[in-house]
């Protein structure tokens, strides 16, 4: 990228992580009763804190711009789910399944984990990991803990059809398991367009259950384009690209599924309005403006493949990292994902949100 197009898109970034500041002020009161988030380690905030995994962020250098410090969050600041509850004027942020006790579960509930998939065995070769399925059940038990707090079933379910619901997991189907064919068959057994209709028919029962449990507006987040990670490009031969092409080859086929899936959902199930989060295609533009492909923080071993692309603790990270996309080998800073969350929240291109944006799905 040449000089003058670097600098105006680091100029657009700016501009539009300006323009979240206000949206957020403009917007003022909170604009849904509660908020409940699914996924893995970009929207984690610390379910895996006190498992028995090595997928963990509660040390330095993770949170060293976040106000509580390390608290679990894959970054150095605020991960995606924070940048939107701040966008849906929540004065705090949503606290996570692992803590969530009393009347704030009326908020909304994180039960993100990282190393968490679609598939329950996915992230297992990591240690202990809260799978999707998993998630649901903890949010059965949330919602059965609502009903207590209100008083009736139907009060419940007025109040959580008005919530936002936002899912994003599935990269850690290909990055600890698809990938993974040391711990995995999944490779061996079927092809890339095969597993990705695998995933998306079990990811397509999971959402149904979530449905049932009282969910109306969901937004799904598609995969990112992993195969740009630091991690997978260390790992793997780029063929002189700039990124490891067959991987990003492989979870398209997922989010081309996923779009007829958010289609199939809002048309079979009465009064579902659910979203696609185009995360490729918003990664692959002004994100560009941000400094990459290098990790910020120091990661040990980041060529072996082994899953593990988390900082190495206490390692001082880098001191620009408002400039840069990828905090350790595989999660975004701050920086990124306040532009991620941003153009969910209000698209700023079409391809964004479909059929709608994360504003839009709150006011309906």
């Amino acid at each position: 990228m040449g000089a003058k197009t670097w600098h105006l898109a680091l100029v657009i970034v700016l501009m539009m992580i300006l323009n979240l500041s206000t949206i957020s002020r403009v917007d003022g009161e909170q604009q849904v009763p509660c908020y409940f988030i699914f996924g893995d380690s970009l929207l984690d905030n610390g379910n895996n804190n006190a498992l028995q995994t090595k997928v963990k962020a509660n040390y330095l250098p993770y949170g060293i711009d976040f106000p509580a410090g390390p608290t679990g969050r894959f970054s150095n600041g605020r991960n995606i789910a924070d940048i939107t509850a701040e966008l849906l004027g929540f004065v705090e942020y949503i606290p996570s399944f692992a803590t969530a006790s009393g009347r704030e579960i009326l908020k909304g509930v994180n039960y993100a984990s990282g190393g968490a998939g679609i598939r329950d065995e996915t992230g297992q070769n990591l240690g202990t990991v809260i799978s999707f399925s998993k998630q649901l059940l903890n949010h059965k038990t949330t919602v059965s803990r609502i009903v207590s707090l209100l008083g009736d079933e139907k009060s419940t379910e007025k109040n959580l059809s008005k919530c936002i619901y936002t899912v994003g997991i599935g990269s850690n189907d290909y990055i600890n398991n698809y990938l993974m064919a040391q711990f995995y068959p999944t490779s061996r057994l079927h092809m890339p367009d095969q597993y990705a209709a695998l995933l998306i028919e079990q990811y397509s029962q999971q959402l149904k259950t979530l449905y049932s449990y009282g969910a109306r507006k969901v937004a799904l987040f598609g995969i990112g384009p992993i195969g740009c990670t630091p991690g997978n490009i260390a790992a793997y031969d780029t063929n002189g690209s700039l990124c490891v092409d067959f991987i990003n080859k492989a979870v398209q086929e997922f989010n081309t599924r996923l779009k007829t899936l958010v289609d199939n959902l809002n048309h079979n199930l009465q009064d579902a309005k659910f979203i696609y989060v185009n995360v490729y295609g918003i990664s692959s533009g002004p994100l560009a403006g941000l400094r990459g492909p290098n990790p910020c923080c120091s990661v040990a071993n980041i060529a072996n493949n082994s899953g593990i692309l988390t900082c190495i603790p206490f390692s001082p990270p880098c001191p620009v990292r408002a400039l840069e996309v990828f905090y350790d080998a595989t999660h975004p800073t701050e920086a990124a994902n306040l532009v991620v969350a941003g153009r969910s929240y209000v698209s700023l291109l079409p391809s964004d949100t479909l059929p709608i944006d994360i504003r839009q799905l709150a006011r309906l």
